[in-house]
C-alpha cells in the first residue's frame, strides 16, 4: 500500500485491531468491543447502528434502489487456552507479527473490511450499496449474532464474509448437524448373564456411522463426514447397562439438506436419533458469480471449507475470504502478520472495484 490514503487506512486498521485485542470479547460478552467499533466509526463520520452487540453501518449515499453488498466479520473470540505464554490481551508487535487473542480469528479480517468500507464510504457513484457489519456470537453460532442482525438490514444481494483463508476464496462451506442417539437395553446382573446390554446393542449403529458413505460427493466439499464423538452408558461394573447414548458430529456437503441426511440415517439405524439443531446449513456460491470471477481474475484459488462461519446463517450468496490463516485460529499465542492486513485491505478494495 503506497498512497497516503491507503497508508492511513492501514494505520487505522492496525490501531483498531490493537484496541479490539486489548478488550476481552468472549462470545455473549462483546459489549466492550461493540463500543470500540461504534466509537471508531463515529469518529470517522459514519453513523453506526446497533442490534445488541452487532454494529453495522451503510455507505454515506445509500440508495434503496441499488442492490447491496454486505461486508461482514465477527468481533467475538473464544477463550484463551492454557498454553498461552503471554497475556492474550497485550496486543504487541514483533518480527512483523501482531500477537493477541482474536488477532487472526477474525480481527484482521474485520478491520480490513472496515478499512475497505471506509475507502468507498464517500462514493456516490457506486453500482452497489456497501453495508459493514461487525457481528457477535459467531464462535458459538449464537442466536444474538448475525441471525439477530439480518432482519434489521436492507435487502442483501450477496456478502463477503471475513474469515482467515490466506485470501483464497472459500466458495463452499460444510454445514453441521449434531445428533444424539439413544439405544435402550435392560438392566441385569453382569455375573448372571441377565438383561440386554445397551452398549452391545449400540455397536452395529456406531459401526454404521463409522463406515457409511453417502453417494453424492461435492466438487468443493467432498463427501458427508460423520464422526461418533461422545458415548455414555452404565452406572457400575457389575450392572448390565439399560441405556447407551452417543453423539454424532455430521459435516454435510452442499449435495444434501439436513433433512435428507436425517432421513437416510433413520432408514439404516435402529437407535432413536434426535437432531440438536438444523440451523447450520451447508452453503455455496456459484463459481460464475461476479465476485468469484473477480477473484479468479486476480489469481485467487477457490476451495471448499470444512470450518464454519456466519456464512451458514445467510440466506443469500456469500464468499468467505480474508487475511490470516485458519490454522492459527484458536491456537495459543495467536497472531497475524501485519503484511497480511495490508494485503487484505488492498485485495478487498480491488475485488470490489471490479463490481462497483
Amino acid at each position: 500500500m503506497t498512497t497516503d490514503g491507503a497508508s492511513a487506512l492501514y494505520d487505522d486498521a492496525v490501531h483498531l485491531l490493537k484496541q479490539l485485542i486489548s478488550t476481552p470479547s468472549f462470545s455473549k460478552e462483546e459489549a466492550g468491543t461493540a463500543g470500540v467499533i461504534e466509537a471508531f466509526l463515529t469518529a470517522r463520520g459514519v453513523a453506526p447502528r446497533r442490534v445488541g452487540y452487532n454494529v453495522w453501518a451503510q455507505g454515506k449515499y445509500f440508495d434503496p434502489g441499488k442492490p447491496s453488498i454486505l461486508l461482514n466479520s465477527h468481533h467475538d473470540t473464544v477463550r484463551p487456552n492454557k498454553d498461552y505464554t503471554h497475556d492474550p490481551f497485550s496486543a504487541f508487535e514483533t518480527d512483523g507479527k501482531l500477537f493477541g487473542l482474536g488477532s487472526n480469528d477474525a480481527g484482521g479480517c474485520l478491520v480490513s473490511l472496515i478499512a475497505t468500507f471506509l475507502h468507498y464510504y464517500e462514493r456516490a457513484d457506486l453500482k452497489y450499496n456497501l453495508i459493514i457489519a461487525a457481528t457477535a456470537e459467531e464462535e458459538i453460532s449464537g442466536l444474538n449474532g448475525i441471525a439477530a442482525l439480518l432482519p434489521a438490514l436492507p435487502g442483501i444481494d450477496f456478502a463477503i464474509v471475513g474469515e482467515p483463508t490466506l485470501m483464497d476464496m472459500a466458495v463452499a462451506e460444510k454445514g453441521l448437524m449434531v445428533v444424539d442417539c439413544t439405544v435402550p437395553g435392560k438392566s441385569g446382573h453382569a455375573a448372571r448373564d441377565e438383561g440386554e446390554n445397551a452398549i452391545y446393542k449400540a455397536l452395529p449403529d456406531i459401526e454404521w456411522f463409522r463406515t457409511f458413505q453417502f453417494p453424492l460427493v461435492s466438487e468443493f466439499l467432498g463427501p458427508v463426514k460423520m464422526s461418533v464423538t461422545v458415548i455414555n452408558a452404565g452406572t457400575q461394573h457389575n450392572v448390565v447397562p439399560a441405556s447407551c447414548t452417543f453423539t454424532v458430529d455430521i459435516r454435510i456437503n452442499d449435495c444434501y439438506t439436513h433433512e435428507e441426511v436425517l432421513d437416510i440415517i433413520k432408514r439404516y439405524v435402529a437407535c432413536e436419533v434426535k437432531p440438536r439443531s438444523t440451523r447450520l446449513r451447508s452453503s455455496s456460491i456459484d463459481i460464475n458469480h461476479p465476485i468469484v470471477a473477480a477473484g479468479l481474475k486476480f489469481g485467487l484459488t477457490p476451495y471448499g471449507s470444512a470450518t464454519m462461519s456466519d456464512k451458514a446463517l445467510m440466506p443469500f450468496p456469500a464468499l468467505k475470504i480474508g487475511p490470516g490463516d485458519s490454522a492459527r485460529s484458536h491456537m495459543a499465542d495467536e497472531f497475524i502478520y501485519l503484511d497480511e492486513i495490508s494485503q487484505g485491505i488492498d485485495l478487498y478494495i480491488k475485488l470490489l472495484k471490479e463490481l462497483l
